[in-house]
């Protein structure tokens, strides 16, 4: 792991506050009350049936990564990284310092179209004829009208048609299209009017900062480097996937508050591109299990959150810090709904874990599900298995060496990471 600096980072206590409550996830990547702090593994919602059983961020902890974002939505209201994710990143789908494997691939567009026009219900003509075909939908359920309305809402985009590198097709909305739509709508309790304004605002807040292309980009290491990390863990406990996308916030590597966040637009960047790799890593567009509607199961296309607070100072109060954190869980929580499905807290002060306990009577049952405080880092394991690194009391690979990071400036173009090497007997 990254070596921490001497002098602890200072974390302002508000800012984590205020990140708890993410639009769409509460607790400071857009659910519900605050974390306990426990170890025991949220409870997950049961796995619908057949078509539904199946399988994303954080501003650094100096940044208070535990903020509150009280504007979130019910229930599953969109479990972006929002919320728990204070300016404190460094680690959300943080940047490591090992160089990231192009995602071109895993945020590769829809574009599945069928060569050939076949009959088939309503709904799932927008399915392409050899791809994955989405549950008949009645003419009056939320996703059908939001189907209906999707051209109209990308002409509102000026055009925008890109979420999470998926192509939306409003001519015919492809199984994948669906997908996406599906999510906007979880996110807000199927309230349709909602749903679209926060997609249409996402659709232009995309083509404008141009996120896939941020993945790509090179970014100071000297700011940024040994923040973030994304890697896969096997076997997650009560996970409906095989695999789940982790993404660490190592927030007691930031060195230097004003060097990481005095700069805002490039912190943004850095952060927006550590979310899109995680991302990438769910797969979208190779997705091929439908979506539960709201309230009725689990989304298992989202992204697990680890922010590590390890010598990180709650008592101290930047305000570099604090613009940072702002931002970031305002960003995550309008435009990234319904991509986090946990979120852990690690290596937290008693203070901290007093204040979360406190708070959660002002949140949402579906945000005390998502998250967890742990005391101590290596109690990590009980929550998400022995697939997590060592120092968080499991057996995976070591973040520095083998975890995706962000490309750094001078480097040579990134190369995929190397196979995790075989856990030990």
């Amino acid at each position: 792991m990254a070596s921490h600096p001497e002098e602890h980072v200072a974390a302002p206590a508000q800012s984590a506050v205020d990140e708890v409550d993410e639009k769409t996830t509460t607790i400071a990547e857009p659910n519900g009350e605050a974390p306990t702090a426990t170890t025991t593994a949220p409870a997950t919602e049961p796995a619908p049936a057949p078509v539904q059983d199946a399988a994303a961020a954080a501003v650094p902890a100096t940044n208070g990564e535990a903020a509150v974002d009280a504007k979130k939505k019910p229930e599953e209201a969109a479990a972006t990284d929002a919320a728990t994710d204070a300016v404190v990143d460094g680690a959300a789908p943080a940047p490591p310092e090992a160089v990231a494997a192009p995602v071109d691939s895993a945020i590769a567009t829809e574009t599945a179209t069928p060569t050939e026009q076949q009959q088939q219900p309503a709904d799932n003509a927008t399915a392409a004829s050899n791809g994955p075909v989405w549950p008949e939908l009645s003419d009056d359920h939320p996703l059908a009208k939001m189907c209906k309305d999707l051209p109209e809402l990308i002409t509102k985009a000026d055009g925008a048609n890109e979420v999470y590198g998926i192509t939306l097709d409003g001519a015919n909305p492809t199984f994948h299209t669906k997908l996406i739509l599906q999510k906007f709508l979880r996110a807000n309790a199927n309230d349709l009017p909602k749903a679209k304004e926060q997609l249409v605002n996402t659709l232009k807040w995309r083509k404008q900062m141009n996120p896939l292309d941020l993945v790509n980009q090179t970014f100071d290491k000297k700011r940024f480097g040994g923040l973030g990390y994304v890697i896969e863990v096997e076997d997650v406990p009560g996970s409906p996937n095989k695999k789940d996308v982790v993404t660490f916030n190592i927030y007691g590597a930031v060195k230097d508050n004003k060097a990481t966040f005095g700069d805002l637009d490039a912190f943004t960047k850095w952060r927006v591109a550590i979310m899109e790799m995680g991302i990438a890593k769910l797969k979208l567009n190779e997705a091929t299990t439908p979506i539960p509607d709201y309230g009725k199961g689990v989304d298992p296309y989202q992204g697990i959150q680890v922010h590590d607070y390890l010598s990180i100072s709650f008592l101290r109060q930047d305000p570099h810090v604090k613009v940072a954190t702002k931002e970031t869980i305002k960003m995550f929580s309008n435009y990234y709904p319904e991509t986090l499905s946990r979120k852990l807290f690690v290596n937290v002060p008693a203070l901290m874990g007093w204040m979360f306990t406190a708070i959660k009577a002002f949140l949402s049952k579906e945000t005390v599900r998502k998250f967890t405080v742990l005391s101590s880092g290596n109690q990590l394991a009980s929550q998400l298995g022995d697939g997590v690194p060592e120092p968080y009391g499991g057996k995976g690979i070591k973040l520095e060496e083998f975890a995706d990071t962000t490309r750094w400036n001078s480097e040579d173009p990134p190369v995929p990471a190397p196979a995790s090497p075989a856990p030990a007997a």
